[in-house]
């Protein structure tokens, strides 16, 4: 395990080299500056790009009309089954289709 003193000393001579490096227009740069810069710009990137919204937002409206669609049809579920409730929507269309021919 390193002191806290010796990581300071280390990390002071890797600014040092950095130093180095820029001074003279040397562009080698460490394996992790190298990584470390393009997750940083993949990250950017991610931020900046909104092409899956539209995706998302379609989801979204889809699943708010689904439940809306579930909930009448449970509201209005008795009206659909033929339970002796009096409402029967095969009668009630048979019915208005008698009226309808009948009107002069």
């Amino acid at each position: 395990m390193l002191s806290e003193k010796s990581k300071k000393k280390r990390k002071a001579d890797f600014v040092d080299e950095l130093k180095l490096f820029e001074e003279k227009d040397i562009s080698i740069q460490s394996p992790k500056t190298v990584v470390l810069g393009k997750i940083k710009e993949d990250f950017s990137k991610l931020k900046r790009e909104n092409s899956g919204q539209g995706a998302a937002e379609y989801i979204l409206l889809f699943g708010g009309v689904i439940v809306i669609a579930l909930a009448g049809l449970l509201i209005y579920r008795s009206y659909f089954s033929n339970n002796a409730s009096g409402l029967n929507a095969t009668q009630d269309i048979s019915s208005i289709r008698a009226n309808m021919t009948n009107i002069p």
